[in-house]
């Protein structure tokens, strides 16, 4: 249902006055989750270089231990990232109350089903007469 005229006036002026409040505003982008998750990719993109860095220090210095702490550093990172893009691009992450919480939903809406609950979808459209 569309806002009477009056309505949008007064929404309109509580955008404008929420807009000029620095502390509100900045009290939103502390609880927004997109910002959390912004931060978390640049530490890992962080740690992704201190890895590569780890890596070619021990190849030049021929310390294979170092090498390979770098390359664990590198893939952990990465892994990390991957994690905390996918949780960022989940459609059922949301603020409440400042803190975030995640839902969690018994179908797995807009993702491909996992073999068991293909496996237990069969089990239950299978024909009556083979229990």
């Amino acid at each position: 249902m569309p806002l009477s005229e009056h309505e949008q006036r007064l929404f309109e002026q509580i955008e404008r006055s929420l807009a000029e409040d620095p502390k509100f505003a900045s009290a939103v982008r502390a609880s927004d989750p997109r910002f959390h998750a912004r931060r978390r990719l640049l530490v890992a993109a962080g740690v992704v270089v201190v890895g590569l860095a780890l890596l070619v220090y021990g190849a030049v210095i021929k310390t294979p231990p170092l090498a390979v702490a770098g390359f664990v550093v590198m893939l952990a990172a990465l892994g990390y990232a991957v994690q905390s893009h996918r949780r960022s691009q989940s459609p059922d992450l949301h603020v409440v109350g400042g803190t975030t919480s995640r839902r969690r939903s018994r179908g797995r809406a807009g993702r491909r089903p996992s073999l068991l609950d293909r496996m237990e979808d069969r089990w239950r459209q299978r024909p009556e007469g083979h229990r």
